[in-house]
């Protein structure tokens, strides 16, 4: 994230340096951050969960809403198929994401749960002993350095305090030498003055030279210490980004429909079962089962024929199919062109494509008797099937 310019000076830079004493403080806390971020990516992935199943629910709904208006609608054959699979398919999608809700649920979120647990030990009262040992050695690391910078910032203020009175005195004997209305022997006293100032300005300067030196000379020691902490500090927080990054990427792995077999699964067969609408075998199909292609017993002459008296007691049951029908030696093979369910008990169900055995000629009402593979025989309309 980019950040303005900052218009402070050297000193206020310097005063929140990492080195300087206490500012440490930010990467202490970094462990506690860490956990924190972490109960929040918990929180917002099963928010999202719950995004996934609120869909999930919404699309079963919207399925079972229409299911029973589509299959009642007056759509037909591939065109009903094509809007049936809209609803199958939102179904399968259903499924899919709540599957992605219990994925965020039960694996992402608990693997989060679960490494937070074994990589933050929190203390008694409070805080964790991750940030306690970093605190600890930041601390014992500055101790001396702490020490030694307030002996040098004294040092330092005692310099520019005897500098601000040399100067006062240069500043006094110069105006008094180009002054007649000044007596010698005040100006004399003023030189003494400035010579006292001028020795004493040079023997704190050297004292705080010296107090430099000994700072200068201890820091690479400090620096040292305090870069072993901070890396042991890095190390840490590298492996939370590490972790982190693939539990995203878990997540990431959960979120992608775009790659899911599934998915890809279920789309094509919709846009296969649209590409399938048959506007021919649609009209066909209305034509052989509304139109005039259904089987039709047409007006012929009919000989009377006496009824045969039966025996008492008993029943004479109609047949159908008793006209004498012309049986075919060994069969005509013949492949069903539509769905037909048998409404009589003599008469055969199969499925558009399933294969049949003819056995006898149609007649004259528009049936032919076929065997089934399993060895059932019965009637079936002539016009729901084709020679082979």
């Amino acid at each position: 994230m980019s950040t303005l310019p900052s218009e402070n000076g050297p000193e206020d830079v310097n005063s929140r340096s990492f080195w300087m004493p206490g500012n440490y403080q930010p990467t202490v806390k970094r462990t506690e951050d860490a956990f924190q971020a972490c109960n929040d990516i918990v929180t917002c992935f099963q928010e999202r969960a719950r995004v996934e199943r609120q869909y999930a629910q919404q699309l079963s709904e919207w399925s079972n809403k229409w299911k029973p208006l589509v299959d009642s609608s007056p759509l037909y054959g591939s065109l009903l198929k094509a809007w049936q699979c809209f609803l199958s398919s939102a179904d399968r999608l259903a499924s899919l994401h709540s599957s992605i809700c219990r994925s965020l649920v039960s694996e992402d979120g608990d693997r989060v749960r679960t490494w937070q647990k074994d990589t933050f030990h929190k203390k008694i009262f409070g805080g964790f002993k991750e940030s306690q040992d970093f605190e600890t050695g930041f601390a014992r690391a500055q101790k001396p350095w702490g020490k030694r910078l307030k002996k040098l910032d004294k040092a330092r203020r005692a310099y520019h305090k005897v500098s601000r009175k040399e100067q006062a005195a240069r500043e006094r004997e110069a105006h008094a030498q180009g002054n007649p209305d000044v007596a010698i022997e005040k100006q004399r006293k003023m030189q003494e003055e400035r010579e006292l100032a001028q020795q004493e300005a040079e023997k704190v300067r050297a004292r705080y030279e010296k107090v430099l030196e000994e700072v200068s000379r201890y820091a690479p020691r400090y620096m040292e210490e305090m870069e072993s902490i901070f890396d042991q500090s890095q190390e840490e927080e590298r492996k939370r980004i590490s972790f982190l990054k693939q539990a995203f990427l878990s997540i990431h792995r959960h979120l992608d429909v775009t790659n899911n077999e599934s998915v890809k699964e279920v789309y094509n067969e919709l846009h296969n079962t649209l590409m399938a609408i048959n506007d021919q075998e649609d009209l066909r199909w209305w034509r052989n089962t509304h139109g005039p292609g259904m089987p039709t017993d047409w007006p012929h002459f009919q000989e009377w024929t006496p009824e045969k008296k039966s025996k008492k007691g008993k029943k004479v049951v109609e047949q159908k199919g008793t006209k004498e029908r012309n049986v075919m030696i060994g069969g005509v093979k013949v492949r069903a062109l539509y769905d037909y369910v048998g409404q009589e008990t003599d008469e055969l169900s199969f499925k558009a494509g399933e294969e049949l055995l003819k056995i006898e000629d149609e007649d004259d009402q528009g049936w032919c008797r076929g065997m089934k593979e399993d060895g059932r025989e019965g009637l079936y309309p002539a016009n729901y099937v084709e020679v082979v």
